[in-house]
C-alpha cells in the first residue's frame, strides 16, 4: 500500500470545487499512475472520513508560447471524491 502522500499531490480550489463541496464532493489532482483504489485508501487514511465514490480525469497539458519558444504545461490527473453523507474534509472548511 503507497503513502497518502504519494498519491494525493495536492487539493483543487476553485469555484466549481468549492461549489461541489455542498454536495460532499472534493477535488485532488493525484498521482498519474494512481487508481480509483489507491485514491479511495489514500484519502479515507489522510483525512479520517469514508469514500463512497472516486471519479478521476486525465488532462493533457496545454502548449504554451513565450515569443518564439515553445513549452507545455505537464499533463494531470485529477480525482473527484464523494465522502458518505455528513462528512466533511477539515482542511477545506476555511475556504
Amino acid at each position: 500500500m503507497r503513502n497518502p502522500h504519494d498519491v494525493l499531490i495536492k487539493p483543487m480550489v476553485s469555484e466549481k470545487s468549492t461549489m461541489m463541496m455542498s454536495e460532499s464532493k472534493y477535488s485532488f489532482i493525484v498521482d498519474r499512475n494512481a487508481n480509483k483504489i489507491e485514491i479511495k485508501h489514500a484519502v479515507e487514511s489522510a483525512f479520517n472520513v469514508d469514500v463512497v465514490d472516486v471519479t478521476t480525469r486525465n488532462y493533457i497539458g496545454k502548449e504554451k508560447r513565450m515569443g518564439r519558444f515553445v513549452g507545455r504545461r505537464p499533463n494531470t490527473k485529477r480525482a473527484i471524491v464523494t465522502l458518505a453523507p455528513g462528512q466533511k474534509i477539515e482542511i477545506f472548511a476555511g475556504l
